[in-house]
């Protein structure tokens, strides 16, 4: 069957946990070549990371080009005990399909394939254009040999996109509450600060780093970054760790380091970002404290797709098919769009993530034959 539900099932049954494939993309590729795509498996590596396999598939030569984007791969279960039907069951019980995946986001690619098998056979086996599929299995983990590499593949094909929908659960509370149109950055560092190292009793021997560390905190993360703007909420910069190695209480440490990540908007640069950070610290620090930032490599960084013909023609096949309007907005962490943005214009639109990651991980029946619905009137207005 090529129905969303039992294409979700078949998904599902994948046990694909990152990295593992455990034959998802298998069940994708079948589909798709027998509905006439040009499919394509492809395994990227990178040392010291596990090789994954990733798919594109491809029908029409001409534009325009609408690609639906996702990741087949998964969180793991946690205890498989605990769930109700089985982690990787894809079985329904009372109007829901229960299974890691469902929700995150093997449901949406099941939607999107679904949506496409029958515009196409309704519309004589091809469009009035192009439609492709970008899989990866490596989107829950370190992201380094997934779509990032697969798009760069595809344009050294002389691949072009159009148009992008990523099929992440982007709904809140309800189907068809929200679009996703853009994502904050997120830059990770650690804050170093150096002391030296003596008996408690004799601290005029030593530098107690942890009061300095202390003060630092305080400074770099009470004033504002910025107040927002026009697409995205004000940046927030969260120290997540102090540490100072010392499991002695009678010992003044040498060194206090305290790990923070940064989501940030429009207003910045990766670039400009560090160095308005290094600025406050060397400020806090005055000519006294010893402190600097170790900044760890980010490939997250900020994009905004404007509103504009293409949001409006995802609006209104949600409308029509929820009812709702939903909200364009740029809230939450990361996700495969940030690659995608560099190459065209692009929107997320899934299922509801309520049960994403969490035991009992499950989406409603009808949720999925909505968004089937859903995506098949992106479809028929995009190639209008």
């Amino acid at each position: 069957m090529n129905d969303a539900v039992s294409i979700t099932r078949d998904l599902v049954r994948c046990p694909s946990v990152t990295p593992a494939d455990a034959g998802a993309l298998g069940v994708l590729e079948n589909l798709l070549k027998t509905a006439g795509f040009d499919v394509h498996r492809v395994t990227f590596s990178e040392p010291g990371t596990a090789d994954i396999d990733n798919l594109y598939a491809r029908i029409g030569t001409s534009a325009p080009h609408i690609t639906f984007a996702g990741h087949t791969d998964v969180v793991p279960p946690g205890d498989e005990a605990a769930w109700t039907l089985g982690a990787f069951s894809g079985e329904v019980r009372d109007g829901y399909l229960y299974g890691r995946g469902a929700v995150d986001m093997k449901g949406g690619i099941a939607c999107s394939v679904a949506a496409v098998l029958q515009y196409l056979r309704d519309h004589g086996g091809k469009p009035q254009g192009s439609i492709s599929f970008l899989i990866t299995g490596d989107e829950e983990d370190v992201s380094i040999n997934g779509t990032v590499k697969l798009l760069k593949w595809c344009a050294e094909r002389g691949e072009k996109f159009d148009h992008c929908v990523l099929g992440e659960p982007s709904n809140v509370e309800v189907l068809g509450d929200m679009i996703k149109i853009g994502r904050r950055g997120s830059q990770s560092g650690t804050l170093v600060v150096e002391g030296v190292q003596g008996h408690v009793a004799y601290p005029h021997r030593a530098s107690n780093p942890v009061p300095d560390i202390s003060r630092l905190i305080v400074a770099l993360s009470d004033e504002p970054l910025d107040h927002g703007s026009a697409q995205f909420q004000a940046s927030n910069l969260e120290f997540t760790t102090v540490d100072v190695g010392n499991t002695a209480s009678n010992v003044i440490p040498g060194q206090a380091r305290a790990k923070f990540n940064i989501r940030y908007n429009d207003n910045h640069t990766q670039e400009s970002l560090r160095q308005l950070v290094d600025a406050r610290l060397e400020r806090a620090c005055g000519n006294r404290i010893r402190a600097h930032i170790d900044w760890q490599p980010s490939n997250s960084n900020v994009f905004v797709t404007q509103p504009g013909p293409f949001t409006d023609l995802a609006v209104a096949a949600i409308e029509e098919i929820t009812g709702r309007k939903p909200e364009l907005s740029t809230s939450g962490g990361t996700s495969d769009a940030r690659f995608i943005s560099s190459y065209c214009p692009v929107i997320e639109f899934g299922l509801v993530g309520q049960t994403m990651h969490q035991i009992d991980e499950r989406t409603p029946v009808a949720d999925l034959e909505k968004l089937t619905r859903i995506y098949r009137g992106v479809l028929e207005r995009y190639f209008r």
